[in-house]
C-alpha cells in the first residue's frame, strides 16, 4: 500500500465513473396500507462475477462512487437502496422495515436477477447486514469484503450515543446531547426517537439534522469535525431509519447475536478493512469478529477513520477486490456462480 496516502484523495484509487446497464424498481412486498419498492441497479460486466453492495446507515442509500470499487470488466456490480431511503419508496418509512425485511429483500433481488451466489461488499451497517444475510443464507455467499465493522451490540451503541466518542469531541457532543433536557440525556436514542417521530415536520427535520451531523462530523480523520446541516430529505430518512433500528437493537434475537452465531459462516472467506482511528465503529468490533475465524483477514488502516471516502480505506478495499478477480488466481469465486 502507498504510504503517501495523505497526498491522494479516495477518488484517486477508484475505477473511472460508470453508468448502470440496468435500473429498476422491485416491489418487495406489501404491509398494512403500504407497499415498499426498492431501487436496484447493475453496472459493469453483465456476465461478470456478481458482487452485491450494501450501504450503511441504516438509511444511507447508495451513491455513484460505490460503483467504482470494482473492475467493471470483471464484476457484475449490484447496488440497491434499502427500504425507506435513497430512491426506494416510500421515503423515510419505518413500517415493515426491519433487518429481516432487508434480508428478505436481498433474497428477492438475488432471485429476480438470476444470481446463484455472490460476493457481499458492505461497510458500517452494510457490514452488519452482510453478516446477518450470510448467517441466514451461508450457501449463497462466496466471499465478504467488509469495512468499519458494526455488530449491532449494546456496547457499540453506548459508545457512540452514551458519551464514549463524546470524550474525544466534547464540543460536538455538547451540541448533540444538549438538544434535549438533562433528564433525558442518559438515553439519547430514546430522547431523539420522540422527536424524530413527533408528527411535526419542522421538529423531525431539526433533530434529524442534529443526529446526522453528529455522525458525519466523526466519520473521517480528514474532516474538520464540524456539525453542519445536511439536506433535509436525506437527514430525515437517515436519522429516522437509523434510530428506528437502534432503538429496536437491530431486531436481533439477543445482544451479541452475530458473534454468537459466527460459527455458521466459518467457511466463508472474508476481508475486513478497518480504520485504526474509527470513532464511530471502534476497531475492537472488527478484531473481535476475526478472532477464531480462520478464513477472515483483518486489514487495519493507520490514520484512517470510519468513512468509505478515507483514502486509506478506499485504497485497501480496491486492493481487496482486485485480488479477488478470477484472473488474479487468488480465489475461485466463479465456482457456483451462473
Amino acid at each position: 500500500m502507498d504510504h503517501r496516502l495523505g497526498q491522494k484523495s479516495a477518488a484517486d484509487y477508484l475505477y473511472p465513473p460508470i453508468e448502470p446497464f440496468d435500473q429498476r424498481m422491485i416491489d418487495v412486498g406489501s404491509g398494512v396500507g403500504i407497499s415498499h419498492q426498492v431501487y436496484v441497479e447493475q453496472c459493469g460486466n453483465p456476465n461478470g462475477v456478481p458482487v452485491l453492495v450494501l450501504h450503511g446507515g441504516p438509511g444511507g442509500g447508495c451513491s455513484p462512487a460505490m460503483r467504482r470499487y470494482f473492475d467493471p470488466t470483471v464484476y457484475r456490480i449490484v447496488l440497491f437502496d434499502q427500504r425507506g431511503c435513497g430512491r426506494s419508496r416510500p421515503h423515510a418509512s419505518i413500517e415493515d422495515n426491519t433487518t429481516w425485511h432487508l434480508v428478505s429483500d436481498i433474497e428477492m433481488i438475488r432471485t429476480v436477477l438470476g444470481i446463484e451466489k455472490f460476493i457481499l461488499f458492505g461497510g458500517s451497517w452494510g457490514a452488519t447486514l452482510a453478516l446477518i444475510y450470510a448467517l441466514t443464507y451461508p450457501d449463497r455467499v462466496v466471499h465478504m469484503a467488509l469495512r468499519g465493522v458494526f455488530l449491532m451490540t449494546r456496547s457499540e451503541l453506548d459508545w457512540f450515543y452514551g458519551g464514549g466518542a463524546g470524550v474525544f469531541f466534547p464540543d460536538l457532543w455538547a451540541r448533540f446531547s444538549g438538544a434535549v433536557g438533562p433528564e433525558e440525556r442518559d438515553d439519547l436514542i430514546s430522547a431523539y426517537h420522540k422527536r424524530l417521530f413527533a408528527n411535526d415536520q419542522a421538529e423531525e427535520t431539526r433533530f434529524a439534522r442534529l443526529w446526522t451531523a453528529w455522525e458525519n462530523a466523526l466519520a473521517s480523520v480528514q474532516s474538520n469535525a464540524v456539525m453542519g446541516d445536511g439536506p433535509a430529505d436525506y437527514a430525515r430518512a437517515f436519522a429516522r431509519l437509523e434510530n428506528h433500528y437502534f432503538i429496536n437493537a437491530g431486531f436481533l434475537e439477543c445482544d451479541g447475536w452475530i458473534l454468537q452465531e459466527k460459527h455458521r459462516i466459518a467457511h466463508i472467506p472474508a476481508d475486513i478493512v478497518q480504520g485504526r482511528l474509527d470513532m464511530i465503529c471502534p476497531p475492537v468490533s472488527a478484531w473481535t469478529l476475526t478472532q477464531g475465524w480462520d478464513k477472515a483477514r483483518l486489514h487495519l488502516v493507520p490514520m484512517a477513520g470510519h468513512a468509505l471516502s478515507e483514502p486509506g480505506i478506499s485504497a485497501a478495499l480496491v486492493g481487496v477486490m482486485n485480488r479477488l478477480r478470477p484472473q488474479a488466481g487468488a480465489i475461485d469465486i466463479t465456482k457456483g456462480v451462473r
